[in-house]
C-alpha cells in the first residue's frame, strides 16, 4: 500500500461525497434526526443528551458504516469504476485505506456537529474527557466500517445494500445494547449482546463522555478493536473489484470468524467487568407476594394406640394463627417486619428499583443532578407535610419517577439520597415503621407529590400513578433491608447504626413491640 496515494484517495472521495446530495443525506442529515430523536426521547433528563451520548455516538457510527458506506463502494463498482481501479499500479489496500479514511472524516466531522449542536442548542455540557472520547470514537467507528466493508462485499446492488444494512442495524439497535438498556431484556439475549460490538462501543465512549475516562473499559476498547480486525481479516476474504462473484479467501474468512466468536465468548463470560453487566429483572409483584407465609407446626402422625398401663399421649399441639396485621403504622412490630422476605426483592443491578452500591457514582453529570435535588429538597413543600407517613412516601416517590422513567444512571443513584434523607427527619424507631407500613399499603395516601417534582429538577409523571407508587413500595423494602441488615442480634429491634449510612444515626430505637405489650 502506498500512504501518500492513499492520503490522496481519500480526499479525492471527500470533494466527491461534498459534491454528492444523497452523501451528505447519509453523512450529516441522518446524524442530525438522530441527535432531535434523542432530545425528545431523554426530554426529561437535567442534563441534556450528555448521559446517553454513548449511545447517540454509536447509533451515528452504525448508519455511516451500514448504510453510507457500502451504498457508495456498490455504486462505484457497478458502474465500473472498481474495475479501473484495479488497472491501476496502486493495489486494493490502497483504495480501501482512502475509504476508510474518508469515512472516518465523515463520521467524526458528524459526531462534531451532533456535540456542538446539542451544546449549542440544548444546553449539554462538554464531555468530561473529549480526548479519550475521540480515541473511543475512533475505535468505535474502525469497527463499524469494518461491518460495512462486509455488507459492501456481500452486496450485489444498492437495493441488496440496504436489505443487508438493515440486517444489521436494526439488531444491532434492538438486541446490541445500543437502543434498548440490556437490563430490559432476557439473559440469552444479554449474552448474545456480547457478539455485537454495539455494547462495547456505547461503554467506551460513555466512559468518557461522563464517566472516569478510559481505564475502567480496557475490557471494551480491546474488543473494539479485535472487532476490527476480525472484520477486516472477513471482509478482505471476500472482496471482490466488479460485480462478479469469486470464491472467498478461506483461511482469512476462518481467522476472521474464529477471532469473532472468541471476543463474544469472552464478553459473555461471567467475572469479566464490564460496564453494562448482565443483570436479571424482576416483575412489580403485589404487597403480599413478599411476606412469608406464617410458619405453622409440622404435621402430626396419628397416634398409635397404647397398652392400657401406658401413660396417656399427649394430644397435638393447635396449629398457630396467622399474625394480625397491625391496625396502624404504630402497631408494627418486628415481629412483622420478620415477615418480609427481602430476597423476593428485585436485583440492585436489575431494571426494576436498581440501587447503585455507595462511593460507585464516577458521572459528573448525574452527581450534578443529585447536588440539585438535595440542595432544593429543603425547600420543596411535600417534604415538610405534618403526617410522617405521607412526608415518607412523597421522599420515596422521588426515587420511584426516575426509576419509572428508567433515567439512568440517575436511578440508580438517586435513591441513597432518598435514603439518607430519610434516616435524618424520622426518628429510628418510627422510621422501619412506616416503611412497612407503607410498603404494604401502596395504594395509600396522597400522591400529589409526584407532580411536584419539576421543583427538584425531576420530571413530573402525569396520568395514572400506580407504577410509581409500586417502586416506592419496593424501595421502603430495600430502605427497610439496609436498616434491617444494621441491627444486632439481640432480641428486639435496635436499628442502631448503618453501616451503609454516612452520618450519624439518631440514639438506638426502643424495642418495637405491638400496642398495649408494654
Amino acid at each position: 500500500m502506498n500512504p501518500r496515494a492513499a492520503f490522496a484517495y481519500a480526499g479525492l472521495v471527500l470533494r466527491l461525497n461534498l459534491r454528492n446530495p444523497m452523501a451528505m443525506i447519509y453523512g450529516y442529515l441522518f446524524p442530525l434526526v438522530f441527535l432531535a430523536a434523542f432530545a425528545i426521547l431523554y426530554r426529561h433528563d437535567a442534563v441534556p443528551i450528555l448521559s446517553h451520548l454513548g449511545e447517540l455516538l454509536t447509533v451515528t457510527a452504525l448508519g455511516g458504516a451500514c448504510f453510507g458506506l457500502p451504498t457508495a463502494i456498490v455504486a462505484e463498482r457497478e458502474r465500473g469504476v472498481w474495475r479501473r481501479y484495479r488497472a491501476t499500479p496502486a493495489g486494493a489496500g490502497t483504495f480501501v485505506a482512502g475509504l476508510v479514511l474518508s469515512r472516518l472524516v465523515l463520521l467524526v466531522s458528524a459526531g462534531v456537529l451532533q456535540i456542538a449542536l446539542a451544546m449549542l442548542l440544548l444546553g449539554m455540557p462538554m464531555p468530561v474527557h473529549p480526548a479519550g472520547l475521540l480515541l473511543a470514537f475512533l475505535l468505535v467507528s474502525l469497527a463499524l466500517i469494518g461491518l460495512g466493508m462486509i455488507v459492501a462485499m456481500l452486496a450485489g446492488s444498492v437495493p441488496a445494500v440496504q436489505a443487508l444494512g438493515q440486517c444489521i442495524f436494526l439488531p444491532m439497535l434492538m438486541i446490541g445494547g445500543v437502543a434498548v438498556r440490556l437490563s430490559s431484556l432476557p439473559d440469552w439475549v444479554q449474552t448474545l449482546s456480547a457478539f455485537f460490538p454495539g455494547r462495547y462501543a456505547v461503554a467506551a465512549i460513555q466512559a468518557s463522555a461522563t464517566g472516569r475516562g478510559l481505564a475502567p473499559v480496557t475490557f471494551d476498547l480491546t474488543a473494539l478493536a479485535l472487532f476490527a480486525l476480525a472484520s477486516a481479516l472477513v471482509a478482505a476474504s471476500l472482496f471482490r473489484w466488479d460485480g462478479a462473484r469469486r470464491r472467498a479467501h478461506r483461511p482469512l474468512l476462518v481467522a476472521g470468524l474464529a477471532l469473532w466468536l472468541a471476543i463474544g465468548v469472552a464478553g459473555a463470560t461471567p467475572g469479566i467487568e464490564r460496564a453494562h453487566p448482565i443483570v436479571d429483572t424482576a416483575p412489580v409483584a403485589p404487597p403480599e407476594a413478599f411476606l412469608r407465609a406464617p410458619d405453622r407446626p409440622a404435621a402430626v402422625e396419628p397416634a398409635v394406640p397404647a397398652p392400657p398401663q401406658a401413660a396417656p399421649q399427649a394430644s397435638p399441639e393447635t396449629p398457630s394463627r396467622p399474625p394480625q396485621e397491625p391496625a396502624r403504622w404504630q402497631d408494627v412490630g418486628a415481629e412483622d417486619i420478620a415477615r418480609i422476605a427481602f430476597e423476593r426483592l428485585p436485583n440492585d443491578e436489575g431494571l426494576v428499583a436498581p440501587m447503585a452500591a455507595r462511593g460507585t457514582l464516577d458521572d459528573a453529570a448525574v452527581a450534578a443532578q443529585i447536588a440539585t435535588v438535595r440542595d432544593t429538597l429543603p425547600g420543596w413543600a411535600p417534604a415538610h407535610v405534618a403526617d410522617p407517613v405521607q412526608r415518607v412516601r412523597n421522599f420515596l416517590f422521588i426515587a420511584a419517577v426516575p426509576d419509572l422513567l428508567q433515567m439512568d444512571p440517575l436511578e440508580r443513584h438517586l435513591p441513597w439520597l432518598v435514603f439518607d434523607r430519610l434516616r435524618q427527619d424520622l426518628s429510628a424507631a418510627d422510621l422501619p415503621r412506616i416503611l412497612y407500613w407503607i410498603a404494604q399499603h401502596p395504594l395509600e395516601g396522597d400522591d400529589s407529590a409526584i407532580g411536584q417534582l419539576e421543583a427538584l429538577g425531576l420530571p413530573a409523571v402525569s396520568g395514572p400513578t400506580t407504577g410509581v407508587r409500586e417502586r416506592a413500595m419496593l424501595y421502603a423494602m430495600k430502605f427497610l433491608k439496609r436498616l434491617d441488615a444494621a441491627r444486632p442480634q439481640a432480641q428486639g429491634y435496635d436499628l442502631g447504626r448503618n453501616a451503609d449510612a454516612p452520618h450519624a444515626v439518631l440514639a438506638f430505637a426502643p424495642r418495637m413491640t405491638r400496642r398495649g405489650q408494654g
